[in-house]
């Protein structure tokens, strides 16, 4: 209720995303790999959730196969997190160039039409 109409497009075009470039600029994180999630999550999920912990060995990205498949927002149900986590490990053992092409297309494409899951 508190978005302004700007921040609304600067959510749904993903423009706010912009000043991780600088983070990845100075090595904090990469382009592509799974997106970080908040501490209390990790405390939540690191002991019942297969496989959570194994995303913590890449630096986060900016983009994510996650994202471009629409697993964004907040996390409400289980399986929101289970499909973040999925996509991770899927990415981390499936990684080519082509895949890293393909997810930074999708990602620039959602962009520029507005994702619908955008906050």
């Amino acid at each position: 209720m508190r978005v302004t109409k700007l921040g609304r497009i600067l959510r749904k075009t993903s423009i706010d995303e912009l000043p991780q470039f600088f983070n990845m600029l100075m090595g904090n994180m990469s382009v592509i790999d799974p997106r970080p999630h908040m501490v209390i999550h990790t405390l939540q999920y690191e002991n019942s959730l297969d496989k959570y912990l194994v995303r913590q060995f890449l630096k986060p990205g900016i983009t994510s196969p996650a994202q471009i498949q629409g697993c964004r927002r907040e996390i409400v149900n289980r399986s929101d997190i289970v499909n973040r986590v999925r996509y991770g490990i899927f990415y981390m053992e499936k990684w080519s160039l082509a895949l890293d092409a393909i997810i930074v297309f999708l990602t620039v494409y959602n962009a520029l039409k507005g994702e619908e899951k955008a906050y």
